[in-house]
């Protein structure tokens, strides 16, 4: 299991802060620690939840992760406070059992020595990078958002294959692809106000718990640096014959748990899955405090229904 010291996850060097897991580069500005100091006040709420649930004795499932143990910026470490959920790292004694790892490609084994009816979530998803996104999404849903770099004429997104990498960039194909990339038809996903929008469907049970409206300048489109992030409910974003295509890619990919990023055009009104994220953080920092408690409420009575019945 992980270390209990958060700082052990990151290295600092030369004004930089890298993710040792990931290796992915943050800079150290003044964003990044208006973005924590934001963070802390969630933090505090959460812990209080989870002191709640200890005073009142309310009867707690038992949940350990492997290989890894989520930090407190994830989001099923609030969900997990929210529902009264217990961690521990004795798989042994746990009900349910999380593969964790935020590795791109992560082919953990599951933990010996089980309980006979434990839970396991997401031991079936085991590669989440953008070439396998794209071709489960093609497969699901009958349409392409792969292209050919080399034979594909307008605007192409060349993406880097890691998992959160927010590395996209156009380029106007046909050209030769890079190695290590993976490329995209460019969704027109923009709206009112020279923003985009993306619309993340947070997992839960495979199925979209919530949806998170997420919006960016259009020239930091491809950045994590949202200006608004609003609470909604899938079947107001969605079709009921989307919220089954999105589920069935959840089930093709074998995320029981996570984030998938759902663009809409704009112009033809299909949606299309580009990124997904099997340990995605959250609530995201731009959103309001009170949406922040309530979605996790709401991804906490799910994650009941779904994993702890």
């Amino acid at each position: 299991m992980a270390q209990r010291n958060w700082l052990k996850d990151f290295k600092y060097s030369n004004g930089t802060i890298l993710i040792k897991k990931t290796g992915h580069v943050i800079e150290n500005n003044w964003a990044l620690w208006h973005s924590i100091f934001t963070w802390f006040s969630f933090y505090f709420l959460a812990q209080g939840w989870r002191f709640w649930r200890f005073l009142t004795g309310h009867r707690r499932p038992r949940v350990a992760f492997s290989p890894d143990k989520p930090r407190p910026w994830y989001f099923i470490w609030p969900v997990l406070a929210a529902a009264g959920a217990k961690m521990t790292s004795d798989v042994s004694e746990a009900d349910i059992v999380f593969q964790f790892d935020d590795s791109t490609v992560s082919k953990n084994p599951v933990p010996a020595n089980l309980k006979k009816d434990a839970r396991l979530v997401n031991f079936g998803c085991t590669d989440v990078s953008k070439s396998v996104v794209a071709s489960a999404w093609e497969k699901v849903a009958g349409y392409s958002l792969a292209v050919n770099p080399r034979s594909y004429c307008g605007p192409v997104v060349e993406k880097s294959e890691k998992n959160a990498a927010h590395d996209g960039r156009i380029l106007e194909g046909p050209f030769q692809p890079a190695e290590g990339k993976t490329y995209q038809r460019l969704i027109d996903n923009e709206i009112e106000g020279g923003l985009v929008e993306d619309l993340r469907a947070c997992i839960v049970g495979g199925r979209p718990a919530i949806t998170l409206r997420k919006r960016r300048p259009l020239e930091r489109r491809f950045l994590n640096e949202n200006v608004e992030v609003l609470l909604d409910k899938p079947e107001n974003c969605y079709s009921a014959e989307e919220i089954e295509l999105i589920s069935a890619f959840a089930s093709e990919i074998g995320m029981d748990w996570g984030g998938v990023d759902v663009l809409r055009d704009r112009h033809t009104g299909q949606i299309f899955i580009v990124d997904a994220n099997k340990t995605d953080m959250g609530p995201p920092v731009a959103m309001k405090l009170g949406d922040k408690l309530k979605s996790t409420r709401r991804m906490a009575m799910a994650f009941m229904r779904a994993f702890a019945s």
